[in-house]
């Protein structure tokens, strides 16, 4: 009896140590491998990269361990809406542009209006989109965010014609670094940017 009361605490600070060195190794892996990836990753992916079983809660927590290890510093880790990622904060930017630098592509008021209607009224359909903005959408308008990766066919109205329907995709909110459709600003600040932009 005497000797299980000795044995167990030996176990006891035995596992702790090889959970702690299991945490700090997967959590090296998680960095690295989120380093290094061009893409965010998927909590799918990621789990790939554990030697042991893990749930979603236990990912997300050690992702947001990891978050906060990288506080303070010139890149941040984010939650996008395809999965995680490292990138450089907004102030750091302006440096950045002295190595690389990079204009940002000049979109059309008529393409950020198509865009804005069908983030924040999707799906929508071609005659939707001229009807809130009263005015014709061309064909190159659609096309430019498709290429661009911001919105896609989803399916299509059942109405005379079939139209086709227009919904946003991941790739904009990742663009955006936004989780969901729900971080999007609001209207009244999207119009107050479109104004300002057609003053400049």
């Amino acid at each position: 009896m005497s000797e299980q009361v000795e044995l167990l605490p030996q176990s006891e600070t035995i596992v702790p140590e090889v959970v702690l060195a299991d945490t700090r190794q997967l959590k090296r892996v998680l960095e690295t491998a989120l380093l290094t990836s061009a893409e965010p990753l998927s909590l799918v992916e990621m789990k790939k990269l554990s030697d042991v079983s893990l749930d979603n809660r236990q990912l997300e927590g050690l992702l947001e361990e990891l978050a906060q290890d990288w506080q303070g510093r010139g890149v941040e880790l984010t939650h996008v809406a395809s999965g995680w990622r490292f990138c450089a904060k907004a102030e750091m930017q302006q440096y950045l542009d002295r190595i690389n630098p990079q204009k940002p592509p000049r979109y059309s008021r008529a393409v950020l209006e198509t865009l804005a209607i069908i983030a924040y009224h999707q799906p929508v359909t071609r005659g939707d989109i001229e009807e809130i903005r009263g005015v014709a959408v061309s064909s190159q308008v659609l096309k430019t965010l498709e290429t661009r990766g911001w919105v896609e066919v989803v399916g299509t109205r059942d109405a005379p014609g079939k139209p086709e329907l227009f919904a946003t995709t991941k790739q904009l909110l990742d663009d955006l670094n936004l989780r969901a459709l729900q971080e999007l600003p609001s209207l009244q600040e999207i119009g107050a940017l479109l104004e300002q932009d057609t003053a400049a």
